[in-house]
């Protein structure tokens, strides 16, 4: 069966939803195949977000932030961490998950968020891996 092909989405593409794809990289090979977009692109990946992840040893670097006109259309799964109703992805399911944006936090509250979402893609991972969906 082949991965299950994720979007996650936030507004800036330049924190959560970055953190989210490159979890889901590097803990869900084979599981998942990720990408990630922005409602609103920033144009970059917040300092921040580049440093938390580089304390778990993940590298951002050459990820650039991106809409979702530039993130594809075929999707198993879109995950909303906007805090904004999406349009509806069609047949594709959609799950949101309350997770704060943590691009004017402190560096604090920026790990927490990291982490958060760590736990988040990890239970996703969990989920794909002890019944896949059907695709």
């Amino acid at each position: 069966m082949r991965p299950c092909r994720v979007l996650f989405v936030c507004i800036g593409n330049a924190c959560r939803s970055q953190m989210a794809e490159a979890f889901a990289r590097v803990y869900g090979q084979g599981v998942l195949e990720p990408a990630s977009a922005g409602l609103a692109p920033a144009g970059f990946i917040a300092p921040d977000t580049l440093q938390v992840m580089a304390e778990k040893n993940i590298d951002l670097d050459g990820c650039q932030s991106k809409g979702l006109d530039q993130a594809g259309v075929h999707f198993d799964l879109i995950v909303n961490m906007s805090g904004y109703r999406l349009p509806s992805g069609g047949p594709t399911p959609m799950r949101d998950w309350d997770v704060p944006d943590p691009v004017a936090l402190s560096l604090d509250r920026h790990r927490q968020v990291r982490d958060q979402i760590e736990a988040l893609v990890n239970s996703l991972i969990l989920e794909f891996r002890a019944s896949p969906p059907r695709i």
